[in-house]
């Protein structure tokens, strides 16, 4: 047993040229015979947010299970998360009201995305967007204030050239971010991995050490080979071995990116420009995942939120085993043949939710592990996407809040009884954040807590 009458600081970096390397919790983090519960990384006291927007609902009779309560039967789309059953919510019957078209705005239902998050109505105004404070950013400024980045903000898609007047009106900052801290101020998803590896891990000291850092052909751990070595030196077996495992999941997503990153090439550029986005989409999801993890496991952030696609999407899926486009996929028809192909997309995106959950599993976390202490939040703003409707939009919640969210279950709820907002104000309960409302909610959501 490692016994000191000194301990690490649980905010110990090693630092290289243009890199500050954060670590993993460590048994040499508490202090000499401090028993786990009564630290920082006990259940209860860590506890960690994933908000996951996906467009177009999702297609009609693959997704609900047909069984309301425990031991249900995973649905064709859902099948994909039945080993995490134990951590697993699913949810049918809520309204995205916020999302709706009305008499009095009419259309634009591809245009208020940001409901997801927020509960609120999107103010139709492409000069001056107003929504509403996420969720997101209210569970981080409650559990990020200790953290390196209080929040991180991925998407997949790139918004473009679009500002101003998307659709009908409406500002195109609703549908480009789903996270907003302010009334008035969308964050920007940031959809390249290796400038997410660069803000986790980079000390962003100054322009020159960044232009070094993207030029690198070796890995960030080389920088400090030296500090790695002195390090272990001073911690036990069991820590070196979870120090092992951290720095080589490190350094196995940064040979991931350098593989797939392009190079510029020519003596004039300055790198200042974003490069090395993904063209393999799979890759693309399964890094952003990846990267999130890992944020998780050195605690550099509790809280991410992640676009796995914008509103019109034409994106395509090959591996799901359809290759049609996104969005004209989500316009089935109601024909059978259609929604089964739309099934198939919807049922990708849910797997790679699982290979995300499989990742955090296995990482150790206190006294479980990181899916034991976060709650994971998919959903869009639409059910029938054909229809345009924001009815029955489809909720999957996975994780455990360090013991405060049951899994196995499905909660079914009438129809035109519960909106999506009131959804949003129980998950914040599960924080220790209450508040009478938040959006248009009208309640809790009953059950879910």
């Amino acid at each position: 047993m490692f016994v000191t009458k000194k301990h690490i600081p649980r905010r110990t970096f090693l630092r290289g040229c243009g890199v500050t390397l954060a670590l993993p919790f460590m048994e040499s983090m508490l202090p000499a015979q401090t028993p786990l519960r009564k630290t920082a990384a006990s259940p209860g006291s860590v506890r960690r947010f994933v908000g996951i927007w996906h467009p177009h609902g999702a297609a009609p009779g693959y997704w609900s299970p047909l069984q309301e309560g425990s031991n249900f039967e995973f649905s064709f789309i859902t099948k994909p998360l039945e080993p995490f059953r134990d951590r697993v919510v699913l949810i049918t019957g809520l309204d995205a009201t916020g999302s709706s078209a009305t008499a009095e705005e009419p259309g634009g239902d591809h245009a208020r995305g940001a409901n997801l998050l927020s509960g609120a109505r999107p103010r139709r105004d492409s000069v001056s967007p107003y929504l509403g404070v996420t969720i997101d950013q209210i569970i981080a400024n409650k559990w990020g204030k200790d953290t390196l980045l209080p929040s991180i903000q991925l998407g997949i898609e790139d918004p473009g050239n679009n500002t101003g007047n998307c659709n009908w009106g409406y500002s195109c900052s609703y549908s480009n971010s789903i996270s907003w801290p302010t009334p008035a101020t969308p964050l920007p998803t940031e959809i390249n991995p290796r400038m997410v590896f660069e803000r986790l891990f980079g000390d962003g000291a100054s322009v020159d050490e960044r232009v070094i850092d993207r030029k690198r052909t070796g890995s960030i751990l080389d920088s400090v080979t030296r500090e790695i070595a002195v390090f272990k030196k001073g911690i036990p077996a069991g820590d070196r071995l979870k120090l092992d495992t951290y720095l080589e999941n490190v350094r196995e997503i940064e040979r991931r990116i350098q593989n797939i990153t392009s190079k510029p090439e020519g003596s004039g550029t300055s790198f200042e420009v974003p490069f090395g986005i993904p063209t393999n989409s799979d890759e693309h999801f399964k890094l952003m995942y990846d990267l999130i993890a890992v944020a998780f496991q050195a605690d550099i952030t509790r809280v991410a939120t992640l676009m796995l696609g914008r509103d019109l999407t034409s994106s395509n899926f090959p591996v799901s085993g359809f290759n049609g486009p996104w969005h004209g996929t989500s316009h089935h028809g109601d024909i059978p043949a259609n929604k089964a192909n739309y099934s198939k997309i919807n049922r990708y995106h849910v797997q790679n939710l699982a290979y995300f959950c499989d990742k955090l599993r296995n990482i150790p976390d206190g006294d479980g592990n990181v899916l034991d202490h976060v709650l994971i939040y998919k959903g869009t703003n639409m059910g029938n996407s054909h229809r345009h409707a924001h009815e029955k939009i489809p909720i999957e919640l996975v994780g455990g809040v360090d013991g405060t969210f049951k899994g196995n279950r499905h909660l079914v709820f009438p129809d035109n009884t519960q909106r999506n907002s009131n959804m949003l104000l129980s998950i914040l309960d599960l924080y220790d954040i209450h508040r009478d409302n938040i959006g248009d909610s009208t309640g809790r959501l009953p059950g879910l807590a």
